[in-house]
């Protein structure tokens, strides 16, 4: 099975760990896992500004650099939800890619959703002692229905403790472009998810989505929370965790 893994350029220019857990886990569930090095953006800040133009650049660009692999693979499901709901639609008015863009969409997942419904895994190989809890990203939840398959990852996993917190469901207020557009109430919403976070009394919170990761880690450290991990999804599974960590 020959599986591209689109790191997203989140991940590349914020976190690279996060794509190289990814990477250790298709690898280690016996993919071949391709990584074409003139990936860039899905399109997702352009399309959700209404720059249509170049979010069809930059999906056709990705259309040919995967047109090879059986899947399409992105630790995140924010972008995930770009190529398998929006270029659809993006690209309903072009005949001459319309097919290939309905087969890049339907076989294109986002990771856990990877490994739990197509892999069908049952030996995490990564190994992580703790308490956490998880938040779940919207487009991933509301696009993807990305919401048991990583609970039922973090469930294999020997020595980790998941306490639900208040409104797991709820925006975490990045939103993508919200958070610039509405940078006020974004605050407030993220304001919100710490104060869930902190009364579950877990030591991390996890996440598919590096977006809202970062916006969730800085509310927190400006709060004053200095102690809380904040992790993807990929680090917990893959044993890249920084306490009580270890990979077999």
């Amino acid at each position: 099975m020959r599986v591209g893994l689109f790191v997203t350029c989140l991940v590349d220019l914020m976190r690279p760990s996060i794509g190289f857990a990814a990477l250790r886990l298709l690898e280690n569930a016996g993919c071949e896992v391709v990584v074409p090095e003139s990936q860039t953006c899905c399109g997702q800040p352009g399309y959700n500004s209404g720059d249509y133009a170049s979010a069809k650049a930059l999906a056709l660009k990705l259309l040919g650099e995967f047109k090879d692999c059986d899947y399409v693979v992105l630790p995140s499901g924010s972008c995930a939800g770009m190529i398998k709901v929006h270029y659809p639609a993006l690209l309903k008015d072009d005949p001459s890619v319309l097919e290939s863009v309905n087969r890049l969409s339907s076989r294109t997942y986002e990771l856990t959703d990877f490994l739990v419904n197509v892999l069908k895994i049952e030996k995490i190989p990564g190994r992580y002692s703790g308490s956490l809890t998880y938040h779940d990203s919207c487009s991933g939840l509301r696009e993807l229905g990305v919401q048991a398959q990583p609970r039922a990852l973090l469930a294999k996993m020997p020595g980790v403790t998941l306490t639900e917190m208040t409104e797991c469901a709820t925006c975490c207020g990045f939103g993508g472009t919200f958070a610039v557009k509405f940078g006020a109430i974004s605050t407030r919403m993220a304001d919100k998810k710490c104060a869930n976070i902190a009364q579950t009394g877990a030591s991390a919170v996890v996440a598919g989505d590096l977006g809202c990761l970062l916006n969730i880690e800085g509310r927190l450290r400006r709060r004053g929370d200095l102690q809380t991990r904040v992790l993807h999804i990929a680090e917990v599974l893959a044993g890249e965790g920084k306490e009580g960590s270890t990979w077999k």
